[in-house]
C-alpha cells in the first residue's frame, strides 16, 4: 500500500498498554495521552452513557466489571474452542460466548441490552484512541499506521490485527514484529554512538506475551536471524497466580468463596497488579482492601520470594524461546553482544536472574525504555514507509524472517511438505516440483499450512486452491512447478505451473 504523504505513527498494541508513537523534528517522539500518560490501558469499557476507552475505562473497571473489557489481544485471531482461549474465560469477569465460524464474541449490556463484539472490533476501539492521541498532538488527520504484533502471531492472528486497524480508519502500511520494533529503538541508540556490528537478542516479556528475537545489526542494517516466543505468557499471568493465591488465603481465613463476585475479583486483580510492580523493587509489600466480601477486610503481605515460587514455572519457561532462538541462529551464548530487555515484565527481578543465568552473568542491557521501545522501533519504520526520515534514515534497512515454517499438504496421510522454513529471511522466493499420486489424475488440489508439525493437523491452514485440467497420464509424469514466494511486506503467494500446459493457478494471502 502506498504510504507516501502526511505523518505515519507507530502503533504498539500490547495486551495490556498500548503506546504511539511518530518521527518528528528527526526524532521519534511518544506521544503524551490526554491524561498525560506515555502508555494507554487496552481497555475499553461500556456503560449506560458512553463508551470509554483507554484510562477512562481502566478507572472504572472495579464497578463495572462485567462491561469492562481487556486482553482483547489474547482473543484476537484465536478460535473459541482453543484450550488457551478456554482457560482465559474462566479467569475473565466478562462475558465471551462461541459465535459463528467458531470465533468468540465479548457480550457486554449497555442500557439494558446484550452487544455482540469481535475482537477486532475491541482492539480497533484502542486504535483509534491511539490515532486520536496521536492527531492531538500533530494537529492534523493521521492515516498511515505500522502496528507491532508478537513475533509468534500466526497468519490468523496478524490478518485480525491488520483488520483491526482497517476498521479504525487506518491505513496499515505494515505489520512488524515486536522484537524487530525494540531492536530498532536498541539499534539507532546504538547508532548514534558509534555502534559497530553486533549480534544482539531482544528479550521482551510484556503483559500477555513473550517474543524472543536474534538479530545482527550494522550500522543501518537490521537482519533477524531467528525468533522464537510464547503468545500466552506475560504479566497478566502472574497476576492470575497471585489473584488465585489471594482466593486461597481469603477462603481460608473467612470460609467465602470469592469465585462469584466479579467485583471482588476486579478489585483483587487490581491490587496484585499494583504488588507486582511493587515487587520488583521491594522484597515485601502488603495487599489491603476493605470490605473485599461480605462486608470483610481482606490483608495479606506477599513476600517476593512467595511471588516468586507462585510464578517458578512461568519464569522458567522463559528459557525455552531463549534457547530455541540462539540453536535456530546457530549463534553461541558467547558471540551476543548485548541481551536487550524490552516489555514491562522483563523489570521482575527474577525474570532478570534466570536470563542472567542463561548468559553466564552478562550483564543485560536496559538503557532503552522497555514500555516504549516497541512504538518506537513502529514509528521509525513508519517513517521510513512514509518517506519521512530524511537523512536520518536513508540507510536504514530491515530484514525480517518468517516466524512460521510454510508448506503444502502431500501424500495421502496429511503430511506437510515444508517449501519455506521458520526463521527464512524475507523476502524469499522458493520453487518445488510436485507431480500427480494416481494414474490420469486431471486435477490437484493444493492446500497451504503453516506451522512446525509434520502433519497438517496440528498446522494452521491458510488457504487453498486447484490446478485443474491436467493432461492424463501415468502417476508421477507430470510436472507441476510450485512457487512461494515471500515479500517485503509479508504478502505470501502461492502458484503452480502445469509445465505441459503453461496453465498455472494460485492465491495470495496477505499476511
Amino acid at each position: 500500500m502506498d504510504g507516501k504523504g502526511g505523518h505515519a505513527i507507530g502503533i504498539d498494541l500490547g495486551t495490556t498498554y498500548s503506546c504511539v508513537g511518530v518521527w518528528k523534528h528527526n526524532r521519534v517522539e511518544i506521544i503524551v495521552n490526554d491524561q498525560g500518560n506515555r502508555t494507554t490501558p487496552s481497555h475499553v469499557a461500556f456503560t449506560d452513557k458512553e463508551r470509554l476507552v483507554g484510562d477512562g475505562a481502566f478507572n472504572q473497571v472495579i464497578r463495572n466489571p462485567t462491561n469492562s473489557i481487556f486482553d482483547a489481544k489474547r482473543l484476537i485471531g484465536r478460535r473459541f474452542s482453543d484450550s488457551t482461549v478456554q482457560n482465559d474465560v474462566k479467569l475473565w469477569p466478562f462475558k465471551v460466548i462461541q459465535g459463528p465460524g467458531d470465533r468468540p464474541l465479548i457480550v457486554v449490556t449497555q442500557n439494558g441490552e446484550d452487544k455482540q463484539f469481535t475482537a477486532e472490533e475491541i482492539s480497533s476501539m484502542v486504535l483509534v484512541k491511539m490515532r486520536e492521541i496521536a492527531e492531538a498532538y500533530l494537529g492534523s488527520t493521521v492515516k498511515n499506521a505500522v502496528i507491532t504484533v508478537p513475533a509468534n502471531f500466526n497468519d490468523s492472528q496478524r490478518q485480525a490485527t491488520k483488520d483491526a486497524g482497517g476498521i479504525a480508519g487506518l491505513n496499515v502500511m505494515r505489520i512488524i514484529n515486536e522484537p524487530t520494533a525494540a531492536a530498532i529503538a536498541y539499534g539507532l541508540d546504538k547508532k548514534a554512538s558509534g555502534y559497530s556490528r553486533s549480534n544482539v537478542m531482544i528479550f521482551d516479556l510484556g503483559g500477555g506475551t513473550l517474543d524472543v528475537s536474534l538479530l545482527t545489526i550494522t550500522g543501518g542494517v537490521f537482519e533477524v536471524k531467528a525468533t522464537a516466543g510464547d503468545t500466552h505468557l506475560g504479566g497478566e499471568d502472574f497476576d492470575n497466580r497471585m489473584v488465585n493465591y489471594c482466593v486461597e488465603q481469603f477462603k481460608r481465613k473467612h470460609i467465602f468463596d470469592l469465585g462469584g463476585n466479579s467485583r471482588a475479583l476486579s478489585r483483587l486483580r487490581n491490587a496484585c497488579e499494583k504488588a507486582k510492580r511493587r515487587l520488583s523493587v521491594m522484597t515485601e509489600t502488603d495487599i489491603e482492601i476493605d470490605c473485599l466480601h461480605q462486608g470483610i477486610d481482606f490483608y495479606t503481605t506477599i513476600t517476593r520470594g512467595k511471588f516468586e515460587q507462585l510464578n517458578m514455572d512461568f519464569f522458567n519457561k522463559c528459557v525455552e524461546p531463549v534457547e530455541k532462538c540462539l540453536k535456530d541462529a546457530n549463534i553461541g551464548k558467547s558471540s551476543v553482544h548485548d541481551v536487550v530487555l524490552a516489555g514491562g515484565s522483563s523489570r521482575i527481578p527474577k525474570v532478570q536472574q534466570i536470563l542472567q543465568d542463561v548468559f553466564q552473568g552478562k550483564e543485560l542491557c536496559k538503557g532503552i525504555n522497555p514500555d516504549e521501545a516497541v512504538a518506537y522501533g513502529a514509528a521509525v519504520e513508519a517513517a521510513v514507509l512514509c518517506g519521512n526520515g530524511n537523512g536520518e534514515l536513508q540507510d536504514f534497512t530491515l530484514l525480517d524472517v518468517s516466524p512460521f515454517s510454510l508448506g503444502i499438504e502431500t501424500g495421502f496421510d496429511g503430511e506437510m511438505t515444508v517449501l519455506i522454513p521458520r526463521n527464512t529471511t524475507i523476502p524469499v522466493m522458493i520453487n518445488k516440483f510436485f507431480t500427480t499420486g494416481y494414474d490420469n489424475q486431471v486435477g490437484v488440489r493444493f492446500r497451504i499450512y503453516e506451522g512446525e508439525s509434520a502433519t497438517i493437523v496440528d498446522n494452521n491452514l491458510l488457504g487453498e486452491f486447484w490446478l485443474d485440467n491436467i493432461p492424463p497420464a501415468p502417476k508421477g509424469v507430470p510436472q507441476l512447478k510450485t512457487c512461494f514466494q515471500i515479500d517485503c511486506n509479508g504478502l505470501l503467494s502461492i502458484f503452480a505451473e502445469d509445465m505441459s500446459t503453461g496453465q498455472k493457478k494460485g492465491i495470495t494471502i496477505n499476511r
